[in-house]
């Protein structure tokens, strides 16, 4: 018996990701001038417009137009014959700020501390199938659409263009042993003028060969290379793009649950992205110091109050010590509030738009706070100790 899964990824230049990065764009230019800025913002696009949306709370000023075209451009629609173009947007803006009853949970006083910014569940995740502690095929989807948009950036393959999908599905034992991959399939926006065999070629030896290693492959491994034929009109020009709506890309491929809360266009304030990031920190280091082999958390909040409503893990049966002292081990060394985590995370110091493509967690090409590993060693010593 044989298990098979897959995971997804998108370019830079899918319609849903230029409002991730667009959104994460104008926080990151609210937060370089105002640390404490609340900020909501979501982004809609599609055929020549640019609608920002949502509520921020600041003292300072940006330029919202200039990011949003500033940020379209980098992605690469630069011109009118790609559909879409940051020189001729209609950019709308239509912001408001943040609810006082919301405010009233969130700010700090003299007898109250930060509290969560709303209700909800975030998970965090980690396995040791790769270097990064990221699932197989989420690990390698995101690396083959980075690689897509190396080579068009870097004029490898001059016809690419900026919208693009990648998937991988995995072939596992009973185990859980991966053994190889069965599909690789790589859909990208293209000039009209290339023929799809030669796309197909040139991806094969420019993007898969670069990324999947060879012994990953076998005889048995098909190659999708744009499905359909034709991807010409791509981008918002083909589909409308909305802030929010890749939440499995950004995470884990499927592999793990997701509360249903977006990352991009929220400060930190908001535990959708803060307690995101912070139980992915956790999981990742407690399955480096060998305490798992796989490891979901689950951290629930209430409006207004700091600490956790509730704290759960599962470990897939592949615990070495019992599930019920990971969770004291977590409360211990882990604090959770929403402060805490902003402090010990540096959550108001991230570049944020770096991430708002090709996955939060995993990044291999960045140093992002929530991926170091610096509490293993603690965490190795629970592996000889009898009490928490």
């Amino acid at each position: 018996m044989y298990k098979y899964f897959t995971s997804e990824s998108v370019t830079e230049g899918h319609p849903d990701k230029i409002c991730d990065q667009i959104s994460d764009a104008i926080l990151d230019a609210i937060l370089s001038k105002d640390k404490t800025a609340r900020v909501a913002c979501e982004t809609v696009v599609s055929t020549g417009l640019v609608l920002v949306a949502g509520e921020i709370t600041t003292d300072t000023y940006v330029d919202i137009q200039s990011v949003v075209r500033k940020t379209v451009k980098d992605i690469g629609y630069d011109r009118g014959k790609y559909g879409f173009d940051a020189d001729n947007l209609a950019v709308l803006v239509t912001l408001n700020e943040q609810s006082p009853d919301i405010a009233m949970g969130v700010n700090e006083s003299t007898n109250k501390e930060q509290g969560a910014g709303d209700q909800g569940m975030m998970f965090g995740y980690a396995i040791n199938q790769t270097p990064t502690y990221m699932p197989i095929t989420h690990h390698y989807a995101n690396k083959l659409a980075r690689r897509l948009a190396f080579v068009r950036k870097e004029n490898i393959l001059e016809y690419l263009r900026p919208d693009g999908k990648t998937q991988v599905t995995a072939k596992f034992k009973d185990n859980g042993e991966f053994e190889a991959f069965t599909d690789i399939l790589i859909s990208t926006q293209h000039a009209p003028e290339v023929t799809q065999e030669q796309i197909r070629e040139d991806l094969i030896e420019n993007v898969i060969k670069e990324i999947i290693p060879a012994d990953y492959m076998n005889e048995e491994t098909k190659i999708h290379i744009n499905p359909t034929g034709r991807f010409v009109i791509g981008g918002p020009s083909g589909d409308s793009g909305l802030t929010g709506r890749k939440i499995i890309v950004d995470t884990y491929g499927g592999r793990a649950h997701h509360g249903g809360g977006a990352f991009s266009g929220k400060d930190p304030s908001k535990v959708d992205r803060s307690a995101a990031y912070a139980t992915r920190y956790i999981a990742k280091n407690i399955v480096a110091a060998g305490l798992a082999d796989e490891i979901e958390i689950q951290v629930s909040y209430a409006i207004g109050e700091a600490k956790p409503v509730s704290i759960g893990v599962d470990c897939f049966n592949t615990e070495k010590i019992p599930e019920e002292k990971i969770i004291k081990i977590i409360d211990k060394h882990f604090d959770l509030r929403p402060k805490a985590i902003i402090d010990s995370l540096k959550l108001r110091e991230v570049e944020y738009k770096q991430i708002a493509a090709y996955g939060h967690f995993g990044r291999d090409d960045l140093k992002l706070p929530w991926e170091k590993l610096d509490m293993v060693d603690i965490l190795k010593g629970y592996l000889k100790k009898e009490v928490i």
